[in-house]
């Protein structure tokens, strides 16, 4: 027997779609606190002292908390080739967007105190907020993108044709929904970090507004799903399925019908737990947030993530980019991965190395435990900015 056929290929790609979302959710839930933080920055702190308190809140973690998103590249480009061409394509001002908020972000924390400078550390500290802003929405507008189907289509060669214009069309009144709902799931995850790494005034601040996103993000949620239901087109696979055959996305036929995002749902109740987390979740965080339990908060708050990005994986099975000017060209999980061995072999690596980045992820949390205050600021004990 060769050794990757201890997993059967049907299994595999399954497997890397679950591992797919489990690195995504990663990174909104790891980093997402991060980018969650830098949105509020110029909201919860008044003064230089708090924005420094803010800044540190979040200092010694963003950059380690970034692996999930690399990781989450690296998995679409090493087990989804078709998902990473098309997407990284048709997406790229979008994605470029992202970078370059991305980039500015290391770059605002380095720079902003070299200077005593207060329009100096003004600029930087906007900088801060776009660096957390922009990401939150477009990631948001992109999925919405997706949900509607992307412009593309492959030849009878397999090459693939974007048929999409500019970055203003991926700004559609869905995907700018779905943007803000990001960026307010975002928020509401930054400040229960914030309730929980500072005090006072900057607690305080941070505890209201992320009242309010929890609050706004119920809302959006429930106003997506609606009009995902009444106003949005879903896809179907209405061919022979084989799961075991070779990545081509032209051996099907599609359609496309409203509702249909539903489905499965009920075909298989127990999806139903995705969107109950979702709602739950922030309910629950706005709950705690009054409360003042702060680590539960953020645990609420990282479950209504994984509820909310759990629910589109799952409306979409076994969609993974549908495609909305040719249905047939569609990528699904049967049909555009990587080949058995290379899934194989991802896997392999994936679980030796995953449990190493969780355990010393695990190890720094705990050697930085407590809070931030000023009193630390002033006198420099262990804060780098």
């Amino acid at each position: 027997m060769i050794l990757h056929d201890l997993i059967d290929y049907p299994t595999l790609r399954v497997i890397w779609w679950v591992l797919l979302g489990v690195l995504l959710i990663g990174f909104a839930v790891m980093d997402g606190f991060d980018l969650g933080t830098g949105t509020l920055l110029p909201f919860v702190a008044h003064n230089d002292l708090e924005r420094r308190v803010v800044i540190n809140a979040v200092g010694p973690v963003w950059e380690g908390n970034q692996v999930w998103l690399i990781l989450g590249g690296g998995a679409i480009f090493a087990a989804w080739p078709p998902l990473y061409a098309v997407s990284f394509s048709g997406f790229y001002l979008a994605m470029f967007a992202i970078l370059f908020a991305l980039i500015l972000r290391p770059v605002a924390f380095k720079y902003r105190s070299k200077r005593e400078s207060a329009a100096w550390r003004s600029r930087w500290d906007w900088a801060l907020f776009i660096g957390g802003f922009v990401p939150a929405l477009v990631m948001g507008v992109a999925v919405g993108n997706v949900l509607q189907g992307v412009p593309f289509h492959f030849g009878s060669d397999l090459r693939i044709f974007y048929d999409g214009t500019t970055l203003f069309e991926l700004l559609n009144p869905f995907g700018l929904l779905c943007g803000l709902l990001s960026v307010a799931m975002l928020v509401m995850h930054g400040a229960a970090w914030l309730v929980l790494k500072t005090t006072d005034e900057v607690a305080a601040r941070a505890r209201a507004y992320g009242s309010i996103a929890a609050l706004v993000t119920i809302a959006l949620f429930a106003i997506g799903g609606l009009w995902l239901w009444a106003g949005i087109d879903g896809y179907r696979l209405t061919s022979a399925v084989f799961t075991d055959g070779p990545s081509n996305p032209l051996a099907k036929t599609v359609e496309q019908g409203p509702g249909i995002w539903f489905e499965n749902y009920a075909a298989h109740p127990w999806m139903m737990v995705a969107p109950a987390l979702g709602f739950g979740g922030a309910a629950l965080a706005l709950l705690l947030l009054r409360l003042r339990r702060e680590v539960l908060t953020l645990i609420a708050s990282a479950l209504s993530i994984l509820g909310i990005i759990s629910t589109v994986g799952l409306s979409m099975f076994p969609f993974i980019l549908p495609s909305s000017v040719d249905p047939r060209s569609s990528l699904t999980v049967w049909d555009a991965s990587s080949s058995h061995l290379t899934l194989f072999i991802m896997l392999v690596v994936t679980v030796i190395f995953v449990p190493i980045i969780v355990a010393y992820t695990s190890w720094v949390y705990r050697v930085l435990w407590g809070k931030v205050d000023a009193d630390g600021i002033r006198d420099g004990t262990g804060h780098a900015y």
